[in-house]
């Protein structure tokens, strides 16, 4: 399945976030030896590797993770990624490694961390190597490199697509827990539907680029290559965070979903194009017969102005950004480059300023379209390339053919979208296929929550590793989000109550029904419209059915404003132990209230009154 040359005999080939926790909790003492036995596994001749931590690197890193853990008085509850090892795309600084953007001649040694890194290493990761790339993040294909080009990992005739093809080949072979890549046009997206793995293209703004080479400042991304989805959202908000000294970054509005909705409804376009591949369309109709025998709606939409903007990235104004963004070395020593690179960044001077206003106003208006057209779906479900090509033939057609591999990933970031791409299927000829769903900025978690369970519905092997997902990784639960309150309803706001609807326009999702612990009464309110219950604390009583929601951070006050007395949001204490906000009422309106906690919960009352009286 894999490339021979680049086998490896790491024991830890293949391990995810969970597989690493377990490790160091069972071997504390082993850092070291793992991570130099990890360091070794890697093959000189990879050329996937432009860079490997030297010795005195690794040994740097290990003892600041350690000055890190005695500062914690051991405990590694504040370093999740305590002692895991990853790889970075050369376009992102390390300090005192050399960035060389798949550029000799553009080459300098970083003076500090990017953002991303320095985030990742406080948590407790490990930067194993540096990894190659189409040069100047310019290209969807991993054959623009003068390091040559990363070839796929499930058959070496074809091409691995980039730019972010070097991180995600190592991935891929399970050689590292994950790897950061970055994605303008597609560049975190593509290599991964090529090489059967998890490409998280984040919101823009919401990982910081200071430290990243620039291909296009207005759209670019730092992304995330795992083999799980749960690895690749974790390691996101690990590394994500608002950075001042990037002048692109921002926060997080906390206005969006955490997860996807109890039915979901996907926009599929209304014409789909695969240039003649008939396995990338027949594996694209299959999933997406598999999405809808799964209860997603899927619903067509007008795709021209996707495709339209998807077409200003490389044959418009804005290849101009790539010419300013490349810079000196282009003025002074074009020919240090790569001829396919070189002439599209020369294309960027046939513009004028003019015609980067028209741009922008093209990009503004197309952008509304898109994001008009995605209201009222949960995400847009999209082939991750509409086809692949061989090194053979992308030497025939470099440009071509590296266009064709963006029309459903180059429209994302102009239109400040999120995205995900998911594997999906091996196609008959052994080849990965993949899909990717596409939603508004800030929507990153809601995607990820569905693509955990798309995960774990297949039956895929962990990139090209060979490996199966294991049965312990299904019951990793999603992480509570930091820009969510979970909240705990019992009468009127329960699914298919009348207020209902307080909760669902405001993108709040149902996250599970349960019961509280077995210390409430519950009571029929006097005279509320709609009726309504009341729960109180009490020194006996039973457990009460409750639905837990999470609620976007930003529209929890508004939902708080709208209750009205006796009623209130307080904390809540659940079978299990955890303590959620939830609705409470004040002791005084019990006295005329009727004592319902017999039913054990507000449904069950409203069946009871609903029901016919026996004679």
């Amino acid at each position: 399945m894999t490339d021979a040359s680049h086998s490896t005999s790491s024991p830890y080939r293949g391990f995810t976030l969970r597989d690493w926790q377990q490790h160091y909790r069972t071997a504390p003492g082993s850092l070291r030896t793992t991570l130099s036995l990890v360091l070794g596994s890697l093959s000189p001749a990879d050329n996937a590797w432009l860079y490997r931590a030297s010795a005195n690197q690794l040994e740097d890193q290990i003892a600041h993770l350690e000055s890190l853990r005695q500062k914690a008085d051991g405990s590694l509850k504040d370093l999740p990624l305590f002692g895991v090892p990853f790889a970075v795309k050369d376009n992102i600084d390390i300090a005192g490694w050399p960035t060389s953007a798949a550029c000799p001649a553009f080459t300098y040694t970083a003076e500090a961390d990017a953002t991303v890194v320095a985030n990742l290493k406080a948590k407790g990761a490990i930067v194993i190597g540096k990894t190659n790339l189409d040069q100047f993040a310019t290209g969807l294909v991993g054959t623009r490199s003068p390091f040559g080009a990363v070839r796929n990992t499930f058959n070496p005739d074809y091409v691995s697509g980039g730019s972010s093809s070097g991180s995600a080949s190592v991935l891929a072979r399970g050689l590292v827990a994950f790897s950061l890549g970055t994605d303008t046009a597609g560049s975190g997206r593509v290599p991964a539907g090529f090489n059967n793995i998890v490409g998280l293209k984040p919101t823009k703004g919401w990982l910081s680029n200071t430290g990243v080479v620039p291909a296009c400042r207005l759209n670019d991304s730092v992304s995330i290559f795992a083999l799980t989805v749960a690895d690749a959202q974790t390691v996101a908000h690990a590394a994500g965070g608002y950075d001042a000294t990037d002048a692109y970054s921002r926060r997080n509005p906390r206005t969006a979903p955490v997860a996807i909705s109890a039915h979901p409804r996907f926009a599929v376009p209304d014409s789909l194009e695969f240039f003649g591949d008939a396995l990338a369309e027949f594996e694209f109709d299959q999933a997406l017969e598999r999405l809808s025998s799964s209860g997603v709606t899927l619903v067509p939409v007008d795709f021209t102005p996707f495709r339209e903007l998807a077409e200003q990235l490389y044959y418009g104004a804005w290849v101009a950004e790539r010419t300013v963004a490349v810079g000196q070395i282009f003025e002074e020593n074009p020919e240090a480059m790569d001829p396919v690179v070189r002439g599209i960044v020369a294309s960027g001077l046939n513009y004028s300023a003019c015609d980067a206003w028209r741009a922008e106003y093209l990009r503004a208006e197309l952008s509304r379209k898109i994001n008009l057209a995605l209201e009222g779906f949960d995400a847009l479900v999209v082939p991750t390339s509409p086809t692949i090509r061989t090194q053979a033939e992308m030497a025939q057609e470099p440009v071509l053919y590296n266009s064709q591999f963006g029309i459903y990933t180059n429209f994302t970031n102009l239109a400040d979208l999120s995205a995900l791409a998911l594997p999906s299927s091996l196609r008959a000829d052994g080849l990965p296929a993949g899909i990717t769903l596409v939603a508004p900025a800030w929507h990153d978690d809601a995607l990820a929550s569905f693509g955990r369970q798309w995960q774990r519905s297949l039956s895929l092997p962990l990139g090209a590793t060979g490996l199966a997902m294991k049965p312990e990784e299904f019951m990793i639960s999603a992480p509570v989000s930091a820009a969510s309150v979970r909240v705990a309803v019992v009468g009127a706001h329960l699914t298919g109550m009348p207020l209902n609807v307080q909760l669902t326009s405001r993108n709040a999702v149902r996250v599970e029904q349960t019961t509280t612990a077995a210390t409430y009464k519950l009571y029929a309110l006097a005279n509320t419209t709609p009726p309504k219950p009341g729960l109180v604390r009490a020194g006996s009583g039973s457990a009460i059915i409750v639905e837990l929601w999470d609620i976007p951070l930003a529209r929890f006050g508004e939902f708080v404003a709208e209750i009205p007395a006796p009623l209130g949001i307080g904390s809540l204490e659940l079978a299990d132990g955890r303590t959620v906000k939830g609705f409470i009422c004040e002791p005084w309106a019990i006295s005329e209230a009727t004592d319902i906690t017999h039913f054990g919960g507000w449904r069950s009352y409203i069946q009871s009154l609903n029901s016919p009286v026996k004679s």
